[in-house]
């Protein structure tokens, strides 16, 4: 069959045709189809400090992996699934390099980023809860060299493993209900950890 007669049929139904044995060309269709999803999120995941074509990268082997691994008796959409498997492979390999730990903090501005899924209304950026000036605005916030050493500091001393995990992912875009499925930890313990990481970033910033 030709690749281009793949548009017609569902990614779950390929998927099954792939796992009952049907041809390399599906896989490929397959591959091609996601890899503006893996470009987009090599892009977003840069800030925390790894290479962007190495991201590209793991994200296909996510996307690999997703593939073999799709359940559609017991997963979401492929394409959820998909995303899913490609955050995590990125963030397993970022967590791996040898890097100068809280690297998403020398690109601060990127948490004012929209959250995925949700409006700012219903989750504000941090700046919107830290900030004491109503008419302060993001473009107006600057984190001069010296503050972030000590912001970089005080996180490095008081915000524990899950804490610092939930905000690499956080400035990079992430809803809560995404890191806690990058993470594998429940919504609730994930947005707990939100909160705490909000508290303590009130204290350090003016």
């Amino acid at each position: 069959m030709n690749s281009s007669s793949y548009s017609d049929i569902d990614d779950e139904q390929l998927i099954v045709m792939i796992h009952d044995g049907g041809e390399n060309d599906i896989v490929d269709y397959i591959m091609n189809k996601y890899k503006d999803l893996v470009r987009k999120k090599a892009s977003s995941m840069f800030i925390l400090g790894a290479d962007r074509d190495d991201l590209i990268q793991e994200g296909m082997i996510g996307l690999f992996k997703a593939v073999r691994d799709y359940d559609s008796g017991r997963d979401a959409s492929f394409s959820t699934f998909a995303d899913l498997c490609i955050s995590r492979q990125m963030y397993s390999a970022i967590k791996s390099l040898s890097r100068k730990k809280h690297a998403p903090l020398n690109s601060y501005i990127s948490i004012y980023a929209t959250r995925e899924g949700s409006s700012q209304e219903e989750i504000p950026s941090p700046i919107e809860i830290l900030e004491t000036d109503s008419k302060l605005i993001p473009e107006q916030y600057v984190i001069d060299k010296e503050n972030l050493k000590d912001l970089e500091e005080n996180i490095e001393r008081d915000l524990s493993d899950l804490e610092r995990q939930v905000l690499d992912l956080y400035v990079t875009g992430m809803s809560v209900k995404k890191i806690s499925a990058v993470l594998g930890r429940d919504e609730k313990s994930t947005d707990n950890a939100m909160q705490r990481v909000r508290n303590k970033l009130k204290k350090y910033l003016p």
